[in-house]
């Protein structure tokens, strides 16, 4: 399927990239909702959480240890960020291939704007 991140990948689209290999590729948020917004996805397409397989865990792990490793990079790791994978669309996922949010550089408000009990 071709989304706006095959295309990224693919590299008719440009991106300003914070890391790349051969099966991730994270770069920042065109409309950064914090100081530090990026975008982390597998290049492998997979629509949402909901498709991940038993054979793509090892990827999703591999994103979870690049996503540290940006935080660290970007200074965000020791006064935190946050890791959000938005799946389906009451989620607010608005790009069907499966990605995740890491936001920081700042005091991050609420998770949700119907309640307080997330801040």
């Amino acid at each position: 399927m071709e989304t706006v991140f095959s295309k990224i990948i693919e590299g008719t689209i440009p991106s300003k990239k914070v890391f790349e290999n051969e099966r991730i590729l994270a770069f920042y948020d065109i409309e950064p909702a914090a100081p530090v917004h990026v975008l982390i996805i597998p290049k492998k397409f997979i629509a949402s959480m909901n498709d991940v397989t038993p054979e793509d865990l090892p990827l999703i792990a591999e994103i979870h240890s690049v996503a540290q490793q940006i935080a660290k990079d970007l200074e965000i790791a020791e006064s935190g960020y946050r890791l959000i994978n938005n799946c389906g669309p009451d989620s607010g996922q608005a790009v069907p291939h499966l990605h995740y949010h890491l936001l920081g550089g700042a005091k991050l408000g609420a998770l949700t704007g119907n309640s307080a009990s997330h801040a």
